[in-house]
């Protein structure tokens, strides 16, 4: 229902029903537009507009796909993730994606240190990227424990932050420390419209399906170590070809 070309198309407002709905789906089935609007802090305009981004007529309609889209989701197996990622290998090779990669890696390379960040499954893949910018010549360091106060200036670093949501507030409120101090931010994100996509210097994203199993994020994490690895190289390339 929510596909990412739909929701890359959502502005603030409709990003901010969006994450309600996606919070909160047993509840929007039985609300009235009013206590939604009430809900999300918006007009009830500004939810037709929304509704309509979708192929609904309104809300009635709106609310009907998403419990047919919910019993499906309940019903659906888990599939296997070779399609998501062909498809994503496939979009590897857009300019677009390949000119935001190039960016990045400039921007790595001439930082004097990089740092990365992540909780979770994406505190895991940071650990990864640290070591494997590190095995390459970009020596990094994974910042595990983000209670920690950041008392040094980060002039002249960058920072790495994966997400696959790009909502968790853990990392969003590691990245405002971080920014406080100075460093530049770098963001690898499922969504270009996620809050840390929109407060961080820069941004990758690479809009795969999102897959959930109960209530786990099983969306695959292959587009990111990807990612990782060709910034990685890249930025080797570059300090070789500059020495």
């Amino acid at each position: 229902m929510f596909t990412n070309e739909v929701i890359a198309t959502f502005n603030d407002l409709e990003m901010l029903i969006y994450k309600y709905v996606m919070q909160h789906k047993e509840k929007v089935i039985y609300m009235r537009i009013r206590d939604l609007a009430d809900e999300a802090h918006v007009s009830t305009s500004t939810i037709m507009r929304f509704c309509r981004k979708l192929n609904c007529e309104g809300f009635s309609e709106f609310k009907v796909k998403l419990k047919l889209a919910m019993d499906e989701k309940r019903d659906t197996p888990i599939k296997s993730g070779q399609h998501v990622v062909a498809e994503f290998l496939e979009r590897t090779q857009n300019e677009n994606f390949t000119s935001k990669l190039e960016d990045a890696a400039d921007a790595i390379s001439k930082a004097n240190h990089v740092y990365f960040i992540g909780i979770g499954s994406s505190g895991t893949l940071a650990e990864y990227g640290a070591r494997y910018f590190s095995s390459l010549g970009t020596f990094s360091t994974y910042l595990k424990d983000w209670y920690t106060p950041i008392h040094a200036n980060l002039n002249n670093s960058i920072t790495i932050a994966l997400s696959v949501s790009g909502e968790n507030q853990f990392t969003i409120s590691h990245i405002h420390q971080l920014k406080d101090k100075n460093s530049k931010i770098l963001s690898i994100t499922n969504n270009g419209q996620s809050t840390i996509a929109k407060i961080s210097d820069k941004n990758v994203s690479y809009y795969v399906s999102e897959e959930f199993f109960e209530t786990s994020n099983i969306t695959t994490q292959i587009p990111v170590i990807f990612i990782l690895e060709e910034l990685a190289r890249r930025v080797y390339e570059k300090s070789r070809k500059s020495d």
